[in-house]
């Protein structure tokens, strides 16, 4: 590697630190040139992994209002409201695009579904008032159910 290489790669690093936007930016650029040797392989590889830990992350945390709400439709139906159906809806809308976008993520729904209803009953919990004893200690409705449009609890 040439001294200007890694004077450019330096440059680069130091970018990260003082404009993500811009590191951005001026990454793409590179990708775009296939200047493959003055990317900050560094940087990239970090933002990469964050990049699949938020796709996770979102999922999960979608998963676990969607069940929140689901709890609270089933087990108060004296207080249902269209805000509740809206929030129903718009998670299994956002759901259904997350896994459009990225299917490798439809997997993971089996492993993480148990662990989000129990998140989902702690935070319904909170929301509805009523004791946690109130709610099934695993989840009444399967994933399919759960993502199914045409589905409410009763």
């Amino acid at each position: 590697m040439t001294q200007a290489t890694e004077s450019k790669i330096q440059s680069h690093k130091q970018l990260y630190q003082q404009d993500f936007y811009l590191w951005i930016q001026a990454t793409t650029r590179l990708l775009q040139e296939a200047k493959f040797s003055q990317l900050d392989l560094e940087n990239l590889i970090e933002e990469m992994q964050a990049m699949g830990r938020r796709e996770k992350r979102e999922l999960r945390s979608r998963l676990i209002i969607l069940l929140m709400h689901l709890l609270k439709w089933q087990y108060q139906p004296q207080k249902r409201t269209d805000s509740w159906l809206n929030t129903i809806n718009e998670q299994r809308i956002s759901l259904e695009e997350l896994f459009e976008d990225s299917p490798s993520l439809k997997p993971l729904l089996p492993d993480i579904f148990a662990q989000c209803y129990q998140k989902a009953r702690l935070k319904a919990v909170t929301e509805t008032g009523l004791e946690v004893t109130s709610f099934p200690d695993d989840s009444p409705w399967n994933a399919s159910e759960t993502l199914d449009f045409e589905y409410l609890p009763e």
